[in-house]
């Protein structure tokens, strides 16, 4: 039995990145079930430890932001302080090794990164990018518990917030699909398009509706006000919608909204892991990103939809940081987004 230990786990990057870490902090938390866990992460994916209960600590460290270097002395100086036993950090670069080093932390372990690395922390896992990334994550989990089998990421939604939000839906008759249509705005700035068109949002809705056979839910945040907007404007009175784009309190009701619903349909954003670690039927269009590595479609219950016939996807980001200026790979037919959706119900 392992006796208690303090450990640190690093991941930054975005809310989709955070809840595919989760099987990999499951695995380290069952290799030291008595022990505390010290998340950090970005200032835009705090809110990641609502999704689990795995995570004892939150700290948040802006290091995109503009103070970088002081940001990560604050950073080490919080660390240094706790006297971790154990510290794992997803990061790929050589500067994550050097990092690492500076928290004093007596086993570290990252990526092979190079010679550096291999020297600085106590462990080098290879990276293995051509998979999954929840696995690819959960690579770094078992230099801690060789025997860990991979999973897929799970939230667990309490009682009284699904009661709650199905308050909101109020049962009806009919199958409950929800829609995210929205992108985060990070991504927009960083000229990464993934957004499917207004139009066709509205088509796909209008024909959902127009069987009579399902309630639409529209979801998103503030952000996704505009988009929600546009929508309900090119549908009108429509019977069987209802909005609830900005009227989630936290991140944790929007996951019960998708959790309570028999399918979402997304791209790929954030939504998309919430509704495979809430394991309802997920229908994501991918676009320029690689849906082998970003969605378990090993799993029936998750479908990707892509368009046909286009040797140049997936293109982010083994070929390049940004979208192309005509990204047809967004092109994807309503009618086969439709029929998916029906298929699943």
């Amino acid at each position: 039995m392992h006796k208690h230990k303090k450990i640190l786990l690093i991941n930054f990057g975005g809310l989709g990145d955070q809840i595919l870490f989760f099987p990999a902090i499951k695995t380290i938390k069952a290799a030291y079930p008595d022990s505390c866990i010290t998340f950090v992460t970005e200032p835009r994916s705090g809110s990641a430890e609502k999704l689990t209960d795995l995570i004892d600590e939150t700290i948040i460290c802006d290091i995109k932001g503009g103070n970088k270097y002081k940001n990560i002395l604050d950073f080490l100086m919080k660390i240094w302080i706790r006297r971790f036993d154990i510290v794992v950090s997803s990061g790929g670069s050589k500067q994550v090794a050097l990092l690492l080093f500076l928290a004093g932390i007596k086993k570290r372990i990252g990526y092979d990164s190079g010679a550096l690395s291999r020297f600085l922390l106590t462990k080098a896992v290879p990276l293995n990018q051509q998979q999954y990334a929840a696995n690819m994550y959960h690579d770094l989990a078992k230099a801690l518990k060789k025997d860990a089998i991979e999973e897929i990421p799970e939230i667990n939604v309490a009682d009284d917030i699904l009661g709650k939000q199905r308050e909101k839906i109020k049962d009806v008759d009919k199958r409950i699909v929800v829609i995210h249509p929205g992108v985060s705005n990070l991504s927009i700035q960083k000229n990464i398009l993934k957004f499917w068109d207004v139009k066709n949002w509205t088509d796909l809705i209008k024909r959902l509706l127009d069987t009579g056979k399902y309630r639409v839910i529209l979801t998103g945040g503030k952000d996704d006000e505009e988009v929600s907007s546009a929508i309900k404007l090119k549908l009108g009175e429509a019977e069987n919608l209802l909005d609830l784009t900005n009227k989630t309190a936290n991140i944790m009701e929007l996951a019960a909204i998708i959790k309570l619903a028999d399918v979402i349909v997304c791209v790929d954003s954030a939504p998309m892991h919430i509704g495979v670690g809430v394991k309802t039927a997920t229908i994501a269009l991918f676009g320029p990103t690689d849906e082998y590595k970003l969605f378990p479609i090993q799993d029936s219950n998750f479908v990707a939809i892509t368009a046909e016939n286009l040797n140049c996807r997936p293109c982010l980001w083994d070929k390049r940081q940004v979208s192309c200026e005509n990204p047809t790979c967004l092109n994807i037919p309503v009618e086969k987004v439709f029929e998916a959706v029906v298929s699943r119900l």
